[in-house]
């Protein structure tokens, strides 16, 4: 009996693999399980449609991820921090105000796909790291100015 392995099996093979398996072992084991499925010429056929079109879509991700990166680097993200003494900040500059920063200039990036480099507590230039797709990495300069009050204005 020939089956697709539509998981992982121990000691049989891979999730896609068509296997060759005693009768009993795929009709009481694998299939009802849903372990498998029998290997019918339709069947094969979808799955590896189905495969493909998940292949070109991970590339076209990836392929929008290395666009955006391109992008990103080109950038820089001001943010305005309320400065104490020896230009230091009150607080910390954090991913959500670096997000915020892209989502003005028209780039959505979730704040938890930004890694700081360091902490930022001081007036001036800074790197953070943002992972787009797991193979794709971009650098954004991130500008910490003193915010400007209404006093100065």
């Amino acid at each position: 009996m020939k089956v697709l392995l539509l998981q992982d099996v121990e000691n049989l093979g891979n999730e896609g693999d068509i296997v060759t398996v005693k009768d009993g072992y795929g009709r009481n084991y694998l299939i009802p399980r849903g372990l498998a499925r029998l290997a019918t010429p339709s069947l094969v056929k979808a799955w590896k449609e189905e495969r493909r079109q998940a292949a070109r879509k991970l590339m076209q991700q990836k392929a929008d991820a290395e666009n955006l990166a391109a992008q990103l680097a080109e950038m820089e993200v001001v943010v305005p921090a309320k400065v104490g003494e020896e230009n230091r900040i009150f607080g910390t500059v954090t991913a959500q105000q670096v997000a915020d920063g892209l989502a003005k200039q028209g780039v959505q990036v979730d704040r938890r796909r930004i890694t700081l480099d360091e902490d930022i507590r001081l007036i001036g230039v800074y790197t953070a790291t943002l992972k787009l797709h797991p193979e794709v990495t971009a650098t954004v300069k991130i500008r910490v100015v003193p915010e400007e009050t209404e006093a100065e204005a």
